[in-house]
């Protein structure tokens, strides 16, 4: 097990070192000069003020010494500095959004399993009769909605028709409490969980088809035991890997792709941050936002990855 550990921890790094340089070389093919996105019409005019302030920020040096100067940097921690809001931290207004979005993310996963497991488990219980049927015509028009037109929806009908819950803004439960911080998550959160819903219960239902043929699921009904005993303790956790797998993908996905949602309803996370950087050309917070999201991502699947063996002992023991 541990080899197993060390191989992993070896290709996570492996990943992280290709993933920042393609972040890094992808961010610098971006079009035109931050130093000129900062000074306006004064650097277009003015020469000597421009490569003054490209010179002041490393952009006059070969892109190869940049990357390893802001490599070494952010090792460290130091994903330098806003080159429009001066003074403000990459690192700092990462710290600050981050939880944001974490949570949204969260919340959209947990919606989103405590609806897919029993849809699922029954569409394969129920195979082919009108619950599965009902079921699968449900999903497949969760699936085809995109998560920003059931946003609005969730909008029109709870926070103008109703008027429940706010349309925008975001309460942080450290201002307001957890009761308004939730009344402003919980659309967002939702509008994001449903297409995730569709796409984790269709895999739950095939899984779960495959696995009450198995034999160990005929000896458990020989044995006389309740059919929702079977279903939840002995076919859900064998059923449950192809889920994990796409559980940790798909949130990894949701801390990068909840940029239309944060924009939508007007919530201050990393997405919403990262457009304001990329229509400012403000090239470090662009980096660095995306670097942590890549580096989110690629450690939650390395982390499912090892939560195999905890799922299926049949892994653990090969």
């Amino acid at each position: 097990m541990a080899k197993i550990i060390a191989a992993r921890l070896l290709r996570l790094l492996a990943t992280l070192f290709a993933v920042t340089f393609i972040s890094f070389m992808m961010t610098k093919a971006l079009p035109g000069d931050p130093a000129v996105a900062i000074l306006g019409q004064d650097g277009i005019q003015n020469e000597e003020l421009l490569l003054e302030l490209r010179a002041e920020l490393g952009l006059d040096e070969p892109i190869p010494v940049q990357y390893v100067t802001w490599l070494g940097n952010a090792v460290r921690g130091d994903l330098g500095e806003s080159y429009i809001n001066r003074g403000q931290s990459v690192a700092g207004t990462i710290g600050q959004r981050f939880p944001v979005t974490l949570q949204l993310a969260l919340m959209a996963i947990i919606i989103a399993l405590l609806l897919a497991i029993p849809i699922g488990v029954i569409g394969a219980y129920r195979q082919g009769k009108w619950q599965d049927q009902a079921s699968s015509a449900g999903v497949q028009v969760a699936l085809s909605v995109p998560n920003f037109v059931t946003g609005i929806f969730l909008i029109w009908l709870f926070a103008v028709k109703l008027e429940w819950l706010p349309a925008s803004n975001w309460n942080r439960i450290s201002d307001k409490g957890v009761i308004a911080n939730l009344k402003t998550a919980i659309l967002p959160a939702t509008a994001l969980a449903l297409t995730q819903m569709a796409i984790f219960s269709r895999l739950v239902r095939s899984d779960m088809i495959a696995t009450l043929q198995e034999n160990f699921i005929l000896s458990a009904r020989a044995k006389g035991l309740s059919d929702r005993f079977i279903l939840f303790r002995h076919a859900l956790r064998p059923s449950s890997l192809s889920v994990a797998t796409l559980v940790g993908i798909n949130f990894g996905a949701l801390l990068g792709g909840t940029v239309i949602i944060e924009t939508l309803f007007a919530i201050p996370g990393l997405g919403f941050r990262l457009i304001n950087a990329i229509s400012q050309r403000d090239i470090l917070v662009i980096q660095g936002i995306t670097v942590f999201i890549a580096t989110g991502y690629v450690i939650i699947n390395t982390v499912v990855d090892l939560f195999y063996s905890v799922l299926d002992p049949r892994i653990r023991r090969s």
